[in-house]
């Protein structure tokens, strides 16, 4: 059971971020299509990153029981999916809320006559 613990932690986090998304209307309940263009180009490039950093030795799988030990190829655990899913998520909702917070607040500036 310990073996699903970082995997775990993973789904609980990607699930906080799916609920702040859902409350604010960041990402995926702004514009479901392009998020997961987003989040799926993220992941894929990150991937590729890492492989070439698998095969070239410059990476490698950390030994831990709180990983579920499938490897999805040589040295690639399956939490790297999940961590890197939420990694582009997070980011995602983190670079869509900045941006409507900077949208805001030029929108109060205008209304005070421009000036700061």
């Amino acid at each position: 059971m310990i073996g699903l613990a970082y995997l775990g932690a993973l789904l609980v986090s990607l699930g906080g971020i799916a609920l702040l998304d859902r409350a604010h209307r960041l990402a995926f309940w702004s514009d479901w299509r392009l998020s997961a263009a987003c989040v799926g180009i993220g992941v894929a490039a990150f991937l590729a990153w890492d492989l070439a950093g698998l095969a070239l030795g410059i990476f490698a799988r950390g030994d831990s029981p709180h990983m579920t030990g499938i490897l999805l190829a040589p040295e690639l655990p399956v939490e790297e999916v999940g961590f890197l899913t939420l990694l582009c998520y997070t980011a995602l909702a983190a670079w869509r809320a900045f941006d409507r917070w900077v949208a805001e607040r030029r929108g109060v500036d205008r209304a005070a006559g421009g000036a700061r």
